[in-house]
């Protein structure tokens, strides 16, 4: 069987490396999901590509920075894709015309503002194509049930790109958690300079938040970490005053910490609390793009990891300053032969895991029950997740806490 065709949904920086002024100045300077399907292809995994945005005037830009620093540097690596929408085309339902050119089977990937998330799944979905949708994979509870329900429907595989599940010290860190007893505390820290929301202010604030955008990784690690826990109380607080000085839109928060109480199921007599905080407004010159640490405590031992520092860093005259650096995330440079070498990333293999998951579908060789024990982040998965990260919105909203019960066998926040 010929491999899964896919669909790139969003133009912006994860995807291309392109912020629409130039090529990105952070960590992720040529991208990721282009680079990573580019090199899938030439592995045989993918077949054809297609990319869609809201204005068809980027592509000329897109494909010329695509072709400078992907092809020119990667042994001519394929870079090729078809646009939507064609010409100087501005559409904001774009989408539909480019979802609607694939078959039943072939897949997509959306990296698009959050409140777009559920709208494309969803159009995606009932047309039977399978999805890798970047977290959150919904704003609110509500739609992610509501995905989970229309995927089962249609027979579609759902995947939301929780990449840090793969990072190797958080992936080891999963494994040991279990082994030490019962879940007592975890705080988390997670950030990014305030550089980044000149990237970002288009929507910081207005379509989405901070803990949506980074403590989503955390919460998503914690919740793997204990799966015969249930969280039934949220309480968050904001600090707000530097991104709106930078011009976001009024209200934007620059720090969110969120305030989880946790119950085991099987004792709820026992009790953990999660703190998890994340900023988009750390200094400029940190050393790192992202700052992120845990630490995890439990009734027989803890375990603390610091992602930011590696023990690898670089000082250049250049951007004068040191530099830590994580290649284990997305690994740029080429292998011995001139290709790209990054496939051992955690970035890279988030991607992988997926495309193998539709073509392992569309063989009928697994099946998507198989495939949520598998413990990947599917939308089954990681339901505990979004039920967190809505809740946290409507106490920052509401200035109160959120509680979130199981009825019938659902999350329901109240």
């Amino acid at each position: 069987m010929a491999p899964v065709n896919v669909l790139m949904v969003g133009t912006g920086e994860y995807t291309t490396g392109w912020t629409g002024s130039g090529g990105s100045q952070s960590d992720k300077k040529v991208g990721v999901v282009g680079l990573t399907l580019f090199d899938l292809r030439r592995r045989g995994k993918v077949g054809e590509l297609s990319m869609v945005g809201t204005n068809g005037s980027k592509f000329p830009a897109i494909k010329n920075h695509l072709e400078k620093n992907i092809r020119d540097v990667y042994n001519g690596l394929d870079v090729s894709f078809t646009a939507f929408p064609a010409g100087e085309t501005r559409d904001p339902e774009a989408y539909k015309a480019a979802i609607d050119a694939l078959k039943p089977g072939d897949a997509i990937t959306i990296f698009t503002p959050d409140t777009t998330h559920f709208p494309i799944a969803l159009y995606a979905i009932q047309r039977g194509i399978h999805v890798l949708v970047t977290k959150p994979a919904t704003k609110t509870l509500e739609d992610h049930l509501k995905l989970i329900e229309e995927a089962d429907k249609h027979g579609v595989f759902v995947y939301v790109e929780h990449h840090k599940r793969f990072d190797p010290a958080y992936s080891d860190a999963r494994a040991k958690a279990k082994t030490l007893g019962d879940f007592n505390y975890f705080y988390s820290y997670m950030s990014q300079p305030k550089s980044q929301l000149e990237t970002f202010k288009a929507w910081a604030g207005v379509d989405s938040d901070i803990s949506y955008y980074l403590n989503s990784h955390h919460i998503d690690i914690n919740a793997s970490m204990i799966p015969d826990w249930t969280p039934f109380k949220v309480t968050a607080s904001g600090s707000r005053g530097t991104a709106t000085d930078l011009g976001c839109a009024e209200g934007t928060e620059d720090t969110i910490t969120l305030l989880v109480d946790w119950r085991k199921n099987s004792d709820k007599s026992k009790v953990g609390t999660g703190v998890y905080t994340a900023s988009w407004t750390a200094p400029q010159k940190a050393g790192v793009h992202s700052n992120q640490y845990f630490h995890y405590m439990a009734s027989q031992g803890e375990i603390r990891a610091n992602q930011a520092k590696r023990g690898y860093d670089v000082t250049d005259d250049n951007l004068g300053a040191l530099a830590w650096y994580n290649p284990f995330y997305m690994r740029y440079a080429p292998d011995e032969e001139g290709n790209f070498g990054g496939q051992t990333g955690y970035g890279y293999i988030s991607f992988e895991k997926f495309v193998d998951a539709c073509n392992l579908l569309n063989e009928k060789k697994i099946t998507l029950e198989a495939l949520d024990k598998r413990g990947l982040p599917t939308l089954r998965n990681t339901v505990v997740t979004g039920a967190i990260l809505h809740a946290g919105r409507v106490s920052l909203d509401e200035k109160r806490s959120v509680e979130i019960k199981e009825v019938g066998g659902v999350l329901t926040l109240v």
